[in-house]
């Protein structure tokens, strides 16, 4: 319309230069837009007509105005300018204004446009109107691409788009035949060189943004070019090896946009090959002979990877077969026309998936790859297994156990590995197979890895083939695995996974790459005391493994001579010799890691020659450690022994006796034989430590050295057990002498000089050491001891001033340094001083806890007030300490706080409280807590304080037990250390008569909740936390075939030990014991409350729940402790037991509850009245809970032989259960036959005793039988019936035969389908000692018929008010009738929908349901089946091609066949609601807004039209201004959002129901 109506202005011959000034505007001033489009305009009319084409510049004064502002629709307005003006300018002002703008292309984030600077947007738009005027121009041409090229490397992302549209896009559009070609081989070789360089995913990403843009003119068809030559220069991304690798890296990327462009570009590919060919040697290959083949491959391809976006494991387990079909197309392939590359990029693409059942899904698909057993395949997988596919298991969620493992399997994923690895190795070609292990291991190494995935990736490592493919690099790379990652793991996962790794190396390590050096530096990281320990299996298998290679090590090179055959027994005597050869030095002490590898490689030099015949141990010990002897025989007589020397002797000694003790604590001819050699010169090593330790140690080193002495020293004292004479003469004369001269040195004046502060902390440790050795009686208490001991408690307790502390709590002073000290001591002192005073402080808390227990206060006049001031000293103690050396004062407190409780009640509180506080904050600490975790309770519960009642101490007791319990739900273990104490110290294993025993067991009754939460515990742990105890449980399973197992300090932290625990406890209490009898009655008081709490909460109660497994427990504890409950007792618990079993309950808690009824009956017949009056009760909520009692009345033969008059019993039975054998409920109706079946068996049998006792009821009841026997003959029913009688509760179950431990706590749990977590083995009772066996309480089952079952199919559940019979009924009503009444009425199908609903009587509504921007076929079919069965008026799909969709069927069952369905694209829908409003239609949106209404107070119109989100993004911002009213859905949950589906199903049954009832009330008011 402009150009219409500028023409004609322009016919009537206007004054234009006049028009032109009116429209231009002065340099200093800002435009408005619409001035500047009427400008442009009219130049744009009147450009052919102008004569002076520099007139036309005016305006282009305006653009400095244009710079100073960034109004988008202005600056829009100026670039059209520009471009209408450019084309009429000389040919020399286009190049001056690109060259002017150019620079402002380069601007950087952190620079701003100024006078002389565009912006990056503004310029951008300008050059692009610049550009078509270049063309003539190639040199700024091409500067111009190199800018725009800079500009994507460069810019920020959100620029990046806006510059390969607006400049590369134009300036390609401006060009044409070879220069258009040359601009796009540029464009392409700098984005292919500069991915090569740089393959980051920033690059990738931006790489292909262009790319996508540029696929027209990059991927353009040959035959729209107009001439050959042009097409032929013209290049070919395909050809590009590099191009094929940007798209691989676009299909793996993190950004789905980034994958959709690469997707994009590969289906451009394909298209374009199949039309023209394609002949190269790439990534990518297309023959025309096989033109169908490929693309099928690549169909299956794109579709496969489509699918993946989808995230669902639901949606894409289907189409996994396509990568089956891919993999099988790719190896039939002889031509190499599919590149297996393109098979990693599906399984990476799986690996990054944020599902992580789908990430599982493609790390199963893959380790089960057949085709990996081909040298080609395996070769060319080798780098994605080391890369993506390591970084894939690192991923600990993937070992879960798979459902139907159970506790102890290995993971599916953990055995798949195994076999995996192991082909994957052979099938590589032999050359290649030593790199791709050391990359694999140095993977491991590279980054932290969590234990599990760790350990079973060791596993399978370990059961790879032998074969020598290690060599030193490869040993370095393990060891740098067990240095680095494995160092936070937990303590036994970590040890399998060093015995794991052990097995590795010595299968796969080539021997005569490696030195004996290697593989010894290589053995100092595995840890004695969690793998490589003597004795094990697998010290047994690395002693074999050396000696079957012996003489085959690489040479270690000496003197230059490398073809000498090094042996482990020279190896071992040359590095002894280099061991001893030392400067003379005094200071540091040696680092002792020297001296713990050449202790094992003595040991395993040892071990590995004693197997050989005629080899003397003695002998060959000797010839080892002749220069140690030989050093150690001169350490008391040699003043010229270097220092050093002597501390690396003393280091090896100490070495080899904690190297050399075996797993099973006896003496082998090893260690017989070395000590031997020791006590030849031990006279020497106990002079020297006695005279180095009475004096000589007064420098900062020294402390170290101090701990060296005193750990040689005990090793010797314990040697000593076996000589006599050295042990007679330490304990009545050097130890006395050492303790004389250590309270010599503490009692003289402390001063603030080194030598004096070394000297009391080494007297300090001294004096420790002997209080422990005396206390674990490695030494006993002679006269001079005793005396000694007196001495030290005297020194404690003296009280030289008024105070009562005594020598409690000193302190060390800091030593002051001077300036002519060596300044790396002074900072070595400045760093290890709190260490040093944190362990002096230690030391006299181990000497007061041996003392308070073997001597008491030292008797002095005021002892009560030196106890208070030590119990103060020790709280004092615990706040000073770190939390790793508290245990001495923890033993302290225990032995003291009893005895002032009564009199400092406040300061025991006081102590006990700040204890807690202590151990609680080392929750995280698993090295520290477990110890002090014992050390605590032991005090806080001493047997003494428990006696205590209705005290402070006692309400703070109460509340730490309970701060404990609420620990124990997160950390396995806590409760079981607190039950273990208690239950030992209320019944302990070796009982007495005595009367302190009978007030200790009395402190029960204050703490029977403790009990009764032991009984119930076992908390439903995170999912992360189940794996850690599962792999545990696995690696426990595993035996002595894992080393960790033997090694490895076992502490019970099972979550099952707790109750075990307390089973056991109550299996030994005895019912003729008053105290234990009422106890008992207590606790199954306390459980039924538990258990009645549960029933009544609204708290939902599924199966496997927490709910669930509590009331499981309940009455597994209640049935074991049945047969020790009083008659009386049992009177007053039956109507609880009853009233549990009207209860709604899942079928575990069933059985036991039906269980518990029928001993109760059959040891108490007398309750037989109240049995049968619950059938008279009115339990209208739980109508099917009946079904309870009727199956108790199933066992009925385990209960007469009890009852008294047992005809009369019989027909009451046989009365009640036939009036439910006609009841409505069909469970009650199939519980009620067996009952019948049951009981009318024991009835016949009865009669043939008594005749006339049945009466008439005989005829009677066989015909019931045989008419209900016959309704159950087909269908479900049948099954069902079939199912029932052999269920194991109704079959093979015997109430009283089957009475034991075993079956209520496993054989029961198994089979009634409870968590395998909630079995407890057999074997976990036979283990604890405390477990008491008796014929009323036997542990295993004598038969073994139950434990031969499987979990029955029969398991009913109490469903309320819901008929089971008549909701499945219903389904199929809803399903099967109308697929077979459309099968046979063929003729229907050729009617449209409405048609054929009319036939049927069906009518339609008038709600209209929108669907045109939801995607997915399974929702659209369950929408379709709603939408029809309420009667809408129409669907309205975006594509009527769902209907053939599977899964659309799926979910549809034929409804599309009976609902009119409509077709609308989602760019049509504005329109479409458009025409509906103007119907009349109400447009409703489920959107949650501001002004939404809520579901249940809107009145829907009945011309609605309700339109339906997509599932991602809901309903466009654009149609959200079209909605009449938005409604939302009320929720309670934290999950804010429905299905949509499920939303819409929602509202389309409140429509129908406001309509139907509106509808009735018309009819209603019609009728009257």
């Amino acid at each position: 319309m402009c150009s219409v109506l500028i023409n004609a202005f322009l016919s009537g011959s206007p004054d234009c230069d006049r028009v032109f000034q009116t429209l231009s505007w002065p340099s200093e001033s800002w435009p408005e837009r619409e001035r500047v489009e009427a400008l442009t305009a009219f130049i744009e009319g009147l450009g052919p007509h102008l004569a002076d084409p520099d007139s036309v510049l005016a305006p282009g004064d305006t653009g400095e105005g244009l710079r100073c502002r960034d109004s988008a629709a202005v600056t829009d307005a100026a670039c059209r300018l520009v471009r209408v003006c450019v084309p009429l300018c000389d040919e020399a002002v286009p190049g001056r204004v690109a060259l002017s703008v150019l620079p402002s292309l380069g601007l950087s984030d952190e620079e701003l446009p100024g006078p002389r600077r565009l912006s990056v947007e503004v310029a951008s738009e300008v050059m692009a109107a610049v550009i078509p005027s270049l063309s003539a121009d190639e040199r700024l041409t091409l500067t111009t691409l190199s800018s725009a090229l800079s500009c994507v490397k460069t810019l920020p992302d959100v620029l990046v788009s806006k510059i390969t549209v607006r400049l590369l896009s134009t300036l390609l559009k401006c060009c044409s035949g070879a220069r258009l070609n040359n601009i796009l081989r540029l464009i392409l070789d700098d984005l292919c060189g500069w991915h090569s360089i740089d393959c980051t995913p920033v690059v990738t990403e931006r790489a292909l943004l262009c790319l996508a843009a540029l696929s027209d003119h990059l991927l353009k068809s040959q035959s729209i070019h107009s001439s050959s030559s042009s097409s032929s220069c013209e290049p070919d991304p395909r050809l590009s090896v590099q191009f094929w690798r940007m798209v691989q890296d676009g299909l793996t990327h993190r950004d789905a946009v980034s994958r959709k462009r690469a997707l994009y570009l590969l289906k451009r590919c394909v298209a374009l090959s199949e039309e023209e060919g394609l002949d190269c040697e790439t990534l990518f290959k297309w023959d025309p002979n096989r033109s169908k083949l490929i693309r099928e491959f690549w169909e299956d391809y794109v579709l496969v990877m489509e699918t993946l976006e989808e995230n669902q494991i639901h949606v894409v387990r289907p189409v996994l077969n396509r990568i089956g079909t891919l993999i099988q197309t790719t190896v039939n392939d002889s031509q190499g026309l599919f590149h297996p590359s393109w098979l990693l990029c599906v399984y990476q693409r799986m690996f990054h998936s944020e599902n992580k059942s789908l990430m599982r899904e493609g790390v199963c698909h893959l380790l089960e790859l057949q085709v990996l057993q081909q040298p080609v395949f395996a070769l060319a997988f080798s780098q994605f297994i080391v890369g993506p596919f390591m970084d894939v298991l690192s991923e600990t969620s993937l070992f879960h156990r798979s459902v139907g493992q159970s506790v102890g399997e290995s993971p599916e994923l953990g055995a798949k590995l195994q076999v995996f690895l192991a082909t994957f190795f052979s099938s590589l070609p032999s050359e290649h197979r030593g790199s791709v292990l050391l990359q694999l291991i140095q993977q491991l190494g590279s980054k932290h890895w969590c234990a599990v995935p760790l350990m079973f990736l060791s596993q399978a490592l370990s059961k790879l083939s032998p074969a020598p493919l290690l060599r030193s690099e490869g040993l370095a790379a393990l060891r740098e695995v067990l240095r680095c990652t494995m160092i936070t793991h937990q303590v036994l996962l970590r040890g399998a996974a060093q015995c794991f790794l052990l097995n590795c190396a010595l299968c796969l390590t080539e021997v005569n790459a490696v030195t004996l050096d290697d593989v010894f530096s290589f053995l100092m990281h595995f840890r004695a005391d969690e793998s490589l320990c003597r004795g094990t299996q697998i010290w047994i298998q690395l002693c074999s493994w050396l000696s079957d290679c012996e003489g085959r090590f690489k040479p270690k090179i000496t003197d230059g001579d490398s073809t000498k055959k090094e042996t482990v027994r020279s190896y071992v005597h040359s590095e002894i010799h280099t061991y001893f050869r030392v400067p003379a030095s005094t200071g540091k002490i040696p680092d002792p890691r020297e001296a713990e590898k050449l202790a094992r490689a003595v040991l395993l030099c040892v071990d590995m020659e004693k197997g050989r015949p005629g080899t003397e141990i003695g002998d060959t010990l000797a010839s080892l450690l002749s220069p140690l002897l030989e050093t150690l025989g001169r350490l008391s007589t040699n003043i010229y022994l270097p220092q050093r020397k002597s501390d690396k002797s003393l280091q090896l000694v100490l070495q080899l006796f904690q190297f050399g003790g075996i797993i099973s604590c006896q003496r082998d001819c090893v260690m017989v034989a070395m000590e031997k050699l020791i006590f030849k010169v031990v006279d020497p090593i106990q002079e020297f430590i006695l005279r180095r330790l009475c004096g000589e140690l007064q420098e900062l080193f020294d402390v170290e050295r101090a701990e060296l002495y005193l750990s040689v020293l005990k090793q010797l004292v314990v040697l000593y057990r076996s000589a006599p004479q050295y042990y007679n003469k330490i304990q009545q004369n050097d130890f006395p002498k050492l303790i004389k001269h250590s309270l010599k040195i503490l009692k003289e004046p402390s001063k603030q000089v080194q030598t004096n502060q070394m000297a009391r902390a080494v007297a300090m440790a001294s004096l420790a050491m002997v209080c422990g050795l005396v206390e674990e009686e490695v030494i006993g208490e002679g006269s001079e001891m005793i005396s000694g001991i007196k001495a030290v408690n005297e020194y404690f307790y003296s009280c030289q001033s008024q105070s009562s502390r005594g020598n409690l709590n000193i302190r060390l002073l800091k030593p002051q340094t001077d300036s002519s000290s060596d300044l790396g001591e002074q900072g070595r002192l400045l760093q290890d001083w709190g260490r040093i005073s944190a362990n002096f402080l230690r030391d006299q808390w181990i000497c007061l806890s041996f003392l308070i227990k073997a001597v008491g206060i030292a008797e002095v006049s005021r002892a009560p007030a030196t106890l208070k001031a030590a119990l103060s000293c020790s709280v004092e103690a615990l706040a000073l300490l770190p939390s790793d050396l508290v245990l001495p004062v923890l033993a302290f407190m225990e032995t003291a706080l009893p005895q002032v409780l009564c009199d400092e009640e406040p300061l025991c509180v006081e102590a006990v409280t700040l204890s807690w506080e202590l151990v609680q904050g080392l929750s995280t600490n698993a090295h520290d807590f477990w110890l002090a975790l014992k050390g605590f309770i032991s005090v806080a519960f001493h047997h003494k304080l428990l006696e205590l009642s209705h005290t402070q101490y006692t309400c703070m007791c109460f509340q730490i037990a309970t701060e404990l319990m609420e620990l124990s739900q997160s950390k396995s273990g806590v409760l079981g250390v607190l039950l273990e104490h208690c239950c030992q110290t209320w019944l302990p294993s070796e009982q007495g008569g005595s009367a302190q025993l009978d007030n200790t067991f009395c402190s029960v009754f204050s703490h029977v909740n403790i009990l009764a939460e032991g009984c119930v515990y076992g908390p439903v742990f995170r999912r992360d936390q189940r794996l850690i105890q599962d792999v545990q449980t696995y690696v426990e399973q595993l035996g002595e075939e894992c080393a960790a197992n033997i090694v490895v300090t076992s502490d019970d932290r099972d979550d099952q030990f707790p109750r075990a625990c307390v089973l056991a406890f109550l299996s030994r209490l005895d019912s003729n014991n008053l105290q234990h009898v009422r106890l008992i009655e207590e606790l199954v008081m306390s459980l039924l409350e538990k258990d009645n709490d549960i029933s009544k909460s609204k708290v939902r109660y599924y199966s496997n729940s927490l709910q669930h497994r509590v009331k499981n427990r309940v009455w597994q504890t209640l049935l074991l402790l049945l047969p020790k409950l009083r008659e009386e007792f049992v009177a007053t618990l039956l109507n609880h037991v009853f009233e549990a079993g009207f209860c709604s309950n899942q079928a575990s808690v069933k059985y036991l509850i039906e269980w518990t009824m029928i001993l109760i009956l059959v040891h108490h017949p007398q309750h037989m009245d109240s049995f049968w009056a619950c059938f008279n009760m009115d339990h209208e909520r739980t109508k099917t809970s009946i079904c309870t009692f009727l199956s108790v009345l199933v066992h009925f033969s385990v209960i007469i032989p009890n009852l008294k008059n047992k005809t009369a019993q019989l027909r009451k039975a046989l009365d009640i259960i036939l009036q439910w054998c006609f009841n409505h409920n069909f469970s009650v109706r199939l519980y009620a036959l067996l009952a019948l079946k049951k009981v009318w068996s024991l009835a016949e049998v009865q009669a043939e005793e008594e005749p006339d006792g049945l009466g008439g009821l005989s005829t009677v009841i066989k015909a019931c039988l045989n008419q209900a026997e016959a309704m159950q003959s087909t269908g479900n029913a049948n099954k069902n019936w079939m199912r029932i009688q052999e269920h194991f509760f109704f079959g093979d179950f015997h109430p009283i035969g089957d009475y034991s431990v075993e079956t209520i706590f496993y054989t029961f749990p198994s089979l009634s389908e409870l968590a395998d977590d909630e079995w407890i083995l057999p074997w976990k009772f036979e283990k604890l000692w405390c477990f008491s066996v008796s014929p009323s309480l036997p542990l295993r089952n004598p038969a073994l018929h139950l434990s031969q079952l499987q979990p029955g199919d029969w398991i009913q559940q109490d469903k309320g008010d819901l008929d089971k019979e008549e909701r499945w009924a219903e389904v199929q009503k809803k399903i099967t009738p109308w697929r077979l009444g459309i099968r046979d009425q063929e003729p229907e199908l050729q009617l449209v929908p409405p048609q054929r609903a009319a036939r049927v009587g069906k009518l339609h509504g008038a709600l209209l349901v929108v669907a045109s921007l939801i995607d997915k076929p399974t929702n659209l079919g369950g929408l379709c089946r709603t939408c029809e069965i309420f009667g809408a008026s129409a669907l309205v799909l975006d594509s009527l091609r769902h209907i053939s969709d599977k899964h659309f069927q799926s979910l549809s069952v034929s409804s599309e066949l009976w609902l009119p369905l409509i077709e609308v694209k989602p760019v049509e829908l504005t329109d479409f609601l458009q025409v509906k409003k103007s119907e009349g239609y109400c447009i409703i949106g489920v959107e949650q807004t501001a002004n939404s209404q809520s579901l249940q107070d809107y009145q829907f119109p009945e011309k609605t039209l309700l339109l339906l989100g997509n599932e991602r993004e809901g309903i466009p911002a654009n149609l959200l201004q079209m909605l009449d009213v938005c409604v939302e859905i009320p929720q309670q949950g934290v999950i804010r959002s429905l299905n949509v589906h499920v939303s819409a199903a929602l509202l389309i049954w409140e429509y129908t129901r406001q309509h139907l009832t509106s509808d009735s009330a018309d009819v209603k008011s019609k009728h009257s």
